[in-house]
């Protein structure tokens, strides 16, 4: 009896999933942060073969038995190296080749996130000999990163960057609680220019993606700042012009 003759259940009963060739299957985080004002993003170094010693992101394998998608598997390799949620995580898109790891085959779904640097103890778990914040220059890093990961950074830079002149999206790399200056000196941090401070404000009126901490001001040489924080259950915010407009 041929398999167009079976039920689907009787099929799926009978399939071998080992019958076509497997591509190694990963994920892989490019976690922003600002720090020391600059954008940087988390690197780990690799603690076994292949790379051994390369900086590389961090990442790992899919736990077919307890990854539920592939955010799940990005959320727990998340935890795994900062210990907190990131406040925004995107999947970037999928890389692979039969080049790209010496081992063969593979494939890897990269994520970008997005948090504040404060508070964060970093992890280098199993695999891997350290872990730190490097900065990123004009499109990327300059290191030689394991595998592909330098390409995978530089993509994901440009794909902040793009995102950055029209959402809310810096606002999660900060603080809870920030003034309308630190969040706009974030989004020139991240474009690399400076942005005229009426023109800003008008745009984060614009978005309503805010509210004001009643009571709580930033106290500093200058007037105390009022302190904000992005409104409990706020998506990211699409404005209707781009920064340099």
């Amino acid at each position: 009896m041929g398999t167009t003759d079976l039920t689907e259940q009787e099929y799926l009963a009978s399939y071998n999933v080992h019958a076509f060739d497997v591509p190694l299957t990963t994920v892989d985080l490019v976690i922003f942060t600002v720090r020391e004002q600059a954008l940087h993003v988390l690197l780990v170094q690799r603690g076994a073969h292949p790379a051994k010693g390369q900086w590389a992101l961090p990442g790992g394998f899919i736990d077919i038995r307890n990854d539920v998608d592939l955010d799940a598997t990005a959320l727990r390799k998340l935890r795994e190296k900062t210990g907190v949620m990131a406040p925004y995580l995107e999947q970037l898109q999928g890389f692979g080749s039969s080049t790209r790891d010496p081992r063969g085959w593979s494939a890897t779904f990269a994520y970008f996130a997005l948090i504040g640097s404060s508070d964060i103890e970093l992890q280098h778990g199993a695999g891997a000999d350290a872990a730190c914040w490097h900065s990123i220059g004009d499109v990327g890093v300059d290191l030689d990163l394991a595998f592909d990961h330098a390409m995978i950074v530089a993509t994901a830079v440009q794909r902040l960057r793009n995102k950055v002149e029209y959402t809310s999206l810096p606002a999660h790399l900060l603080a809870q609680e920030f003034t309308l200056s630190e969040l706009q000196r974030v989004y020139e941090i991240v474009l690399g220019r400076p942005i005229d401070k009426s023109a800003f404000r008008k745009r984060i009126k614009e978005g309503d993606f805010l509210d004001e901490i009643p009571g709580k001001q930033r106290h500093g040489s200058n007037r105390p700042a009022q302190l904000y924080r992005i409104r409990s259950g706020q998506p990211t915010v699409f404005f209707s012009r781009t920064m340099g407009a």
